[in-house]
């Protein structure tokens, strides 16, 4: 960071890329913590708290006060320090606290100057946007479908029944947010939804009454809205690219449009008008339409992790801001006579009463208030009818007294408060539950105290939990004495410590605890607790805990010990998968959808890459429990599934209908999708000789295991397409001069009988596109007689190093069969009596790194060898030749030899009259004559000895693999 530039490094290649904004802020070091805990800059370098609000903050305030609409985004990934910057930390505050406190202590200083008549009202909302759904996170019931958005011709896009409270303090405001929280937390557990998938908006509206001065009353509004985005990374589901379900999971489909929202506005901004913003393409995007593009003054925050495995994300969010940078709104102030709007409101009223009278629904649709096109009367009548309720509740609004509103509400907020701090003392003397949540400021807002005697846990308990694998009576809490025991019941999952528990166990202080899959609690026990306090246990401690003590960290073999970035991506990512995984088989067996999920490494070897072109990567396993088909999803590709899992869940635990047909069941894969079955590498230093290849090259799947092999042939021709016999050329001799040789993939063997079609595909050299075989039907052993023809001409020295140094890899893809047979057996009986095919985790990791760069220097080797045994033996029949015409000279009785033919059998690369390598004298002609490379016994020998030696090697090096 340096002024207003920032500056980011690409770790792999050490080169720079800079970005220019209002402002590039440093707060990862370079402060100290004072006594209250506030960090304080130590250097010019760190920016803390206080600057960024009067940078960012005073600006929103002082435009609040003008009466301008305002908006603040947090972007950027999940843990990179959004929350942090709005809502802080501590004594650290951020943003939203210090502008609202300056926002009261400004009332205040107004009011003893104020006149009568005269009032300001702040007052506040808050929604969260899950899954394309709206939820109002001031009242604790949810809505079935969330609330829904209604668009009013004036003021834009607005929520149905949304609560807004009136505050006057900033404590009120800390305690409504803390309010939302806890329902948000609450609904989220039961849901089993993922915080970081959620944006959040808090709306502050700022009103002001004043006299003007002939001694109308005027009326001044602002909307602050702060908005804290969904974790950026998930915004980009690549790896579920071409899944059938994609477009079904709403889960990305905010994020995405708000991205094409900023490009359109962008484009706009520079005099593209003709582009249109789909602003209506999600739930998000309309919402803040005004923010951005629309009435507000908008502030966009980019929180960036300066960690290097985190480059791609970091340098995604700062494109992201570049292109949000160039938008240009137009904020106007939001002011006008009170009176006038009161009587504009009942005029609009009046209007729609009589619309509706006339069944003029067409006219509400035209103005703008309503929906999307070819909507009923009888929707467009319902739109009306909540169009002249909202405007009759802003009436009733501005001519009932605010302080009849506020009283009202700060009885409610002063409960609250009174219940927080009680919760607060309890906590210091009771043991007590508090839980773990993925975003930490929603850990610790949902407690259970444990009160003297005993108590139930389950979804008809005492202490209720809802969701997957929780039972009725799923377990039981002890108190005798202040020591707390947990008994689960029978067949209740419950871990402590990472460990499942099946048996009445002693909690002590700062124990994890899960019960089913996604309930995950932090017991203490304030008297059992050390004089010295120990760490607060965090969320991703208790996963890593629980991912360890699963045996799944087994899959990273020595890895596991690894600090590297690339190894500590990949503990990362099972670490976070792990318990979606367990949660998903958990949704399967209790839907019985007849499919188990497993965690397995696959190499960049292992999915048809070559050894520097990726990392190892974690797939998810999809295995069909009734026909035993197997199939491999990328992690993008199973949380968007995952997503459509929970909300067929959810549909069950309602009693809703949840059974979808078998083309949108979240948890079917067609038997009939591809399937990479393996990879062969095959090296093409031959073809730098003129020498062909023939051989069956072995497959290799990426758990290491032979799948079977591939009769595959590199056949070097002349220009006729004439294939060349047993000479060879120098690799030097062939830079320059033309090339032609073909590809063939004849066939397979030895394959798998579970596929009812295969079929191959490769990339040679600079090709972009998979060159592919037609499929083949056959089971076992399936025909293919595929080939492809190859020219280039010249042949330059950068192809030369490609063949001499290089392979292609062939990829055999499978369609698997399907049985259409289902066992009478349940899904959950199905998974204890099929146990996974490795047995334990760990066998389901890739061939160790070393392993793998062995078995490829190993076939390089092995290639070579082949290649130079072809050369000798090529060698050896040209020295049989010229004996055999010395022979022939000297049984005629000559002492001479002519040159020329000594020169043909010498220069000659085949037996053909078209050389595609021009010898150095400049000579072509015919190639050799006289003896022939195949007359005679010992060329016979030879023949048999070298194509034995072949064979041998080349198969040899293949089941390397």
């Amino acid at each position: 960071m340096d002024g207003t530039q920032t500056v980011i490094t690409d770790p792999a290649s050490g080169q720079d890329k800079k970005f220019a904004f209002d402002y590039s802020y440093w707060s990862h070091d370079g402060f100290t913590e004072q006594a209250n805990g506030y960090f304080a800059p130590a250097s010019a370098k760190y920016a803390d708290q206080q600057k960024v609000f009067d940078d960012l903050g005073r600006g929103v305030l002082d435009n609040a006060w003008e009466g301008y609409n305002c908006s603040l985004f947090a972007y950027g990934q999940t843990g990179s320090g959004k929350s942090y910057s709005m809502i802080g930390y501590q004594a650290n505050k951020g943003i939203v606290p210090i502008a609202c406190e300056d926002l009261f202590k400004a009332i205040e200083a107004k009011k003893p100057e104020m006149k009568a008549g005269e009032e300001y009202q702040v007052s506040l909302s808050m929604i969260e946007i899950y899954n394309e759904q709206v939820r109002d996170l001031l009242v604790s019931k949810t809505v079935k479908g969330g609330l829904k958005i209604r668009q009013h011709p004036n003021k834009g896009f607005y929520v149905e029944q949304l609560t807004t409270s009136p505050v006057s303090s900033y404590a009120q405001i800390e305690a409504k947010i803390a309010e939302g929280s806890h329902n948000r937390t609450v609904a989220a557990t039961n849901m089993n939804a993922t915080s970081s998938r959620a944006h959040t908006i808090v709306a502050i509206s700022f009103t002001q009454k004043t006299l003007d001065g002939s001694g109308q009353s005027m009326t001044r509004s602002s909307v602050m809205n702060l908005v804290d985005l969904a974790g950026s990374e998930r915004a980009d589901s690549t790896g579920a690219t071409g899944d059938r379900l994609k477009e079904g999971s709403a889960i990305n489909q905010s994020l995405s449009t708000l991205g094409n929202c900023i490009k359109a506005l962008a484009d706009q901004s520079t005099g593209n008008s003709k582009v249109v913003v789909p602003f209506r393409d999600s739930v998000l995007t309309k919402l803040l339409q005004n923010a951005l593009g629309g009435n507000s003054k908008t502030v966009m925050i980019a929180a960036l992790s300066p960690a290097d495995i985190n480059f791609e994300e970091t340098l995604s969010t700062l494109r992201f801001a570049d292109r949000a940078k160039a938008i240009k709104t137009k904020a106007v102030v939001n002011e006008s006579p009170t009176d006038k709007l009161i009587r504009e409101l009942r005029e609009e009223n009046q209007r729609l009463m009589e619309m509706l009278k006339s069944g003029g629904g067409e006219a509400v649709s035209s103005s703008g208030s309503g929906g999307g096109d070819g909507e009923g009367s009888e929707e467009a009548e319902e739109r009306m009818r909540e169009l002249m309720k909202r405007n009759q509740e802003e009436m009733e609004a501005m001519e009932r007294q605010w302080a009849e509103k506020l009283a009202q509400a700060q009885a409610e907020s002063q409960a609250q408060i009174r219940d927080k701090e009680a919760v607060g003392e309890r906590r210091k003397q009771q043991p007590h539950l508090w839980n773990l949540n993925e975003d930490p400021s929603l850990s610790g807002l949902i407690v259970h105290f444990c009160e003297p005697g005993s108590h139930t846990i389950g979804r008809e308990a005492e202490f209720q939990l809802r969701g997957i694998s929780i039972l009725p009576q799923h377990a039981t809490l002890n108190n005798s004495s202040d020591k707390v025991t947990l008994t689960p019941q029978n067949g209740a999952k419950v871990c402590v410590n990472g460990r499942e528990v099946v048996q009445e166990t002693l909690l002590n202080h700062h124990d994890r605890v899960l019960f089913g899959n996604n309930h995950l609690y932090v017991f203490d026990n304030p008297k059992a607790a050390a004089p010295s306090p120990s760490p607060i246990p965090t969320f991703e401690a208790a996963q890593a805990e629980l991912a360890e003590n699963s045996g799944v960290m087994g899959l990273l073999g020595d890895k596991a010990k690894s600090s590297s970035a690339e190894d500590m991506l990949l503990m990362d990512d099972l670490v976070k998968l792990y318990p979606q995984v367990q949660e998903a088989n958990a949704m399967s067996e209790e839907l019985d959808r007849r499919v188990r999920f497993e965690l397995v490494l696959m190499s960049p070897q292992g999915r048809g890459l070559r050894e520097n072109e990726g990392r190892t990567e974690v797939y998810i396993s999809l295995t069909n429990l009734d026909s035993g088909n197997e199939f491999f999803w990328s992690k993008d590709k199973f949380s968007d599934r995952k997503y459509l899992m929970r909300d067929m869940y959810q549909n069950y635990m309602e009693g809703e209908s949840w059974k979808l047909p078998q083309e949108k069941d979240p948890f079917w894969e067609p038997a009939d999708s591809p399937l990479l079955i393996g990879t062969c590498h095959v090296y093409l230093q031959s073809l730098a000789y003129l020498i062909e290849v023939a051989e069956s090259f072995s497959v290799t799947d990426f758990r290491g295991e032979d799948q079977g092999k591939l009769e595959i042939e590199l056949r070097p021709c002349d220009s006729e397409w004439r294939e060349l016999g047993e000479e060879f050329s120098e690799p030097d001799d062939v830079i320059g001069q033309a090339i032609n040789f073909k590809v063939k993939l004849n066939k397979g063997h030895d394959l798998s009988p579970k596929y009812a079609a295969y079929y191959c595909q490769y990339k040679f050299y600079l090709e972009d596109e998979f060159t592919r075989t037609p499929e083949a039907s056959k089971a076992v052993n399936p025909q293919f007689k595929f080939e492809k023809k190859y020219t280039f001409k010249p042949v330059t020295k950068q192809l030369m190093d490609y063949l001499q140094n290089s392979y292609i890899i062939v990829e055999l893809w499978g369609r698997q069969k399907d049985s259409g047979k289902k066992s009478s057996k349940t899904t959950k009986e199905l998974m204890q009596g099929d146990k996974p095919k490795q047995g334990a985790v760990g066998d389901s990791r890739p061939a160790p790194a070393g392993a793998a760069a062995a078995s490829a220097e190993a076939k390089n080797l092995k290639s070579e060898l082949d290649t130079l045994k072809q050369k000798s033996e090529r060698n050896e029949q040209k020295i049989k030749q010229l004996q055999t015409l010395v022979n022939e000279a000297r049984k005629s009785g000559k002492d001479v030899l002519q040159v020329d033919k000594v020169d043909k059998i010498l220069s000659a690369t085949a037996a053909s009259s078209a050389r595609p390598v021009v010898n150095k004298g400049g000579k072509g002609g015919a190639a050799a004559a006289g003896g022939g490379g195949k007359s005679g016994s010992s060329a016979t020998k030879a023949e048999e000895k070298r194509s034995e030696a072949m064979g041998k090697s080349t198969s040899a090096a293949c089941s390397i693999q």
